[in-house]
C-alpha cells in the first residue's frame, strides 16, 4: 500500500509528514482492500485543509476533507476520522447483503418448547 502526503501553498515539517503517513495505515485494519492513500494539505491563509483520498480495489473510491482547521495536525485528525467512518459503512453495507436478519435476531424468534406443558396434560 502506498502513502502519499502532498502540501500546497506551504511546507509541513517531516514530523507531521511521519505521523500522517502512520496514521493513514491504520485504515487497514478497517479495510484491506486499500491500495493507496494520497493526503493533501493547503495552506490558504491562516486556513489549513487536509484531503484524503483512499483508492480501493474493484474501483471502491472515498473521499473525506476537513476545511475549518487552523492546525494541520489537528485537521488531519478530523479527516481521518471522517473517512474511517465512511469506510466502516462501506464495510457494513458490503457484509451485511447475505441474510435478511442477523444470526440472533433468528434465534430469539424460536420459542423454547417447554417440558412442563406435557404434565399438565394428565399424561403421566
Amino acid at each position: 500500500m502506498q502513502v502519499e502526503v502532498t502540501c500546497k501553498h506551504g511546507s509541513i515539517p517531516d514530523a507531521l509528514v511521519g505521523y500522517t503517513k502512520h496514521k493513514s495505515e491504520k485504515l487497514l485494519t478497517y479495510f484491506a482492500r486499500v491500495t493507496a492513500i494520497h493526503v493533501t494539505y493547503d495552506f490558504a491563509g491562516d486556513r489549513v485543509r487536509c484531503e484524503m483520498l483512499v483508492d480501493a480495489e474493484h474501483k471502491h473510491n472515498f473521499v473525506s476533507h476537513v476545511d475549518n482547521g487552523e492546525e494541520a495536525q489537528a485537521t488531519f485528525d478530523q479527516t481521518l476520522h471522517k473517512m474511517e467512518a465512511q469506510i466502516k459503512k462501506y464495510k457494513e453495507k458490503i457484509q451485511d447483503h447475505r441474510r435478511d436478519k442477523p444470526l440472533g435476531e433468528l434465534a430469539a424468534q424460536v420459542e423454547p418448547v417447554d417440558d412442563a406443558d406435557d404434565d399438565e396434560t394428565g399424561n403421566e
